[in-house]
């Protein structure tokens, strides 16, 4: 029976930590991290996504903009706001909540912030930072750089000699949690939907990540017996057990028939996800310490 890793608690370990180095960074630079957070719409899931980063930022000691637009904002007036909060030199981190509405390209808005603020690390020139394994001189994307806090926890430091293996190639979590990996030398397979005998492939992972968007797909007779399963998915299925029109949470992993394999498993809800917002704070805080010119802690 593989232990199960808390997420909620692991991320609020992750804040007590964000909340010490506001407080250092106060007392010796004088510095508030700043994060502002723009939202266009009025989608219901987004506006709760942002209300709980916004709560979290003031809750670390941060200075917490929340700059909400209307569904039929243009592309110029959210591309403007974005370069006011360039300039705006007690900003510290800028994300933007996606997705947009439909008649906004997010791209070019997204690597219109610059680099040293895209605390979503989300931007080209932080995505190719983990590429070639600067990772101290960049922002990691929240999800794989929370999914690696387990890992660590797990494994340590150093993953030489384990073999991992990431199911997804997305370049939001696949490319770079699998950079992640191979920064701390562990030998990494990027799996996917073309991946020729996915099961066989996966049998081989000391440690084995989900991120393909395909409820329960992982079974159990694809995990390796004692292996680390870190499950990233998050799908909405049927739970008439629960009432007409009911739905529940469930992973990418089979979790009741995969827990009796693995040796340490993450849940859905309560494993990944409560860690995104945390690394969220994290990547703002160390962005608030580099543009004081002070060396960031490790989270």
């Amino acid at each position: 029976m593989g232990e199960i890793i808390d997420g909620r608690q692991v991320a609020a370990e992750v804040i007590e930590s964000v909340k010490a180095a506001t407080s250092v960074l106060e007392a010796t630079a004088s510095v508030t991290p700043g994060l502002a957070v723009i939202i266009v719409g009025d989608d219901p899931a987004s506006h709760a996504y942002v209300g709980a980063k916004s709560r979290m930022a003031k809750e670390c000691g941060f200075k917490s903009v929340q700059h909400t637009l209307p569904a039929e904002t243009t592309q110029a007036e959210l591309a403007n706001l974005v370069e006011t909060l360039n300039g705006d030199q007690s900003i510290h981190g800028i994300l933007v909540q996606l997705p947009l509405p439909k008649h906004l390209n997010c791209d070019p808005i997204i690597q219109s912030i610059l680099p040293e603020k895209d605390v979503d690390g989300l931007h080209v020139v932080n995505a190719g930072k983990v590429a070639t394994g600067d990772l101290d001189g960049g922002l990691v994307s929240c999800t794989p750089a929370g999914a690696m806090v387990f890992v660590r926890r797990v494994h340590g430091d150093d993953l030489s000699g384990l073999n991992a293996v990431v199911i997804g190639r997305s370049n939001l979590f696949g490319k770079p949690m699998s950079a992640l990996l191979l920064a701390a030398n562990a030998t990494v397979t990027t799996a996917h939907s073309r991946t020729r005998d996915l099961p066989a492939v996966c049998r081989n992972a000391d440690i084995l990540v989900a991120a393909v968007g395909r409820a329960e797909m992982v079974k159990a007779d694809w995990i390796k017996p004692g292996a680390t399963v870190i499950d990233v998915g998050i799908n909405r299925v049927p739970a008439p057990e629960k009432g007409e029109g009911k739905s529940r949470l469930v992973g990418d992993v089979a979790f009741e028939d995969a827990r009796q394999v693995a040796g340490v498993i993450t849940p859905v809800p309560g494993g990944v996800g409560p860690m995104t917002i945390a690394m969220l704070m994290a990547n703002t805080v160390k962005a608030a310490y580099r543009k004081a010119g002070v060396p960031p802690p490790k989270f």
